[in-house]
């Protein structure tokens, strides 16, 4: 039995969980259960605190665990980073009070800075020769200038509302991170066989998600045409109709180009422009 380790609350469980189901894993609903185990696959979930998450993944107690790439640098815990899972993405900056001139890194030489990941920012200091005081608080890191304790801080942005709204601005951006699948140091053969099912499965579930179904009838002789429009995964699907000199073209497009994919081929003649909803996209 291969055992996850998941964010118990917050937007990442919910966005864990939703993976999860979509690549058919069922798991048993109840928030306040440690440990819930799947109904059609051989795995079971640990519900941790996201900071919680790399060590119980390195010292092996969860096989595996989605958990934020920061809170893997954060904690540096000896893990294998498996796979990208592309949501939960945000940044984690500098950022300091918006009445500050900005000159560049050296106005943090001397200056104190309050975070709640002191690792990657002092690390990235000292890349950057710059000496500064780091002050480590557990929440509320933005409020830390304007009650003194910091002159400036070093925390997660998503969209930077919460900056503005505290009368800070962004102006260094550290690192970029998004929700990763980590893994125990030398799993055994068997569980590593699980793990890559469901990687497998993920990549499937990640490669659909923004993707639409195009079916489109064109004229043979626009054939070449239309495939520089919309190029096939792998080989184009051409379907002959029963109207001779006409054939179907089957090709999976970004849904953000849907309207302006199907503006293009009209312009050769295309016509019957069928566009579909997707599953899932196996590979």
């Amino acid at each position: 039995m291969l055992r996850i380790a998941l964010q118990s609350k917050g937007r990442l469980n919910e966005k864990s969980v939703e993976l999860l189901r979509e690549a058919g894993i069922g798991i048993e609903e109840n928030s306040r259960r440690l440990l819930s185990r799947s109904s059609n696959f051989p795995v079971e979930v640990l519900y941790l605190r996201d900071d919680d998450i790399p060590q119980t993944v390195s010292c092996g107690i969860a096989d595996i665990g989605i958990v934020g790439l920061n809170e893997v640098k954060e904690r540096n815990h000896p893990v294998e980073v498996l796979q990208h899972l592309g949501f939960g993405r945000c940044r984690l900056s500098l950022a300091i009070p918006k009445y500050l001139e900005y000159t560049g890194l050296e106005f943090f030489q001397g200056r104190k800075i309050a975070t709640s990941y002191p690792g990657i920012l002092a690390e990235w200091f000292r890349e950057k020769n710059i000496g500064c005081e780091i002050i480590e608080i557990a929440g509320s890191v933005e409020i830390s200038p304007s009650i003194g304790l910091s002159d400036g801080i070093f925390d997660i942005v998503s969209s930077g509302g919460t900056l503005v709204q505290n009368g800070l601005k962004e102006v260094e951006t550290v690192m970029e991170s998004d929700a990763v699948l980590i893994g125990t140091c030398g799993l055994d053969e068997e569980k590593m066989q699980t793990v890559n099912v469901l990687m497998s499965r993920f990549r499937s579930v990640l490669c659909s998600r923004g993707k639409k179904y195009m079916l489109v009838n064109v004229p043979d002789e626009k054939i070449e045409e239309a495939l520089k429009i919309i190029p096939s995964m792998k080989s184009p699907t051409l379907l002959p109709l029963a109207d001779k000199g006409w054939s179907a073209i089957h090709a999976v497009v970004d849904e953000a180009d849907v309207w302006d994919k199907a503006a293009e081929l009209k312009k050769i003649g295309a016509e019957d422009i069928l566009v579909l909803s997707m599953e899932k996209l196996i590979i």
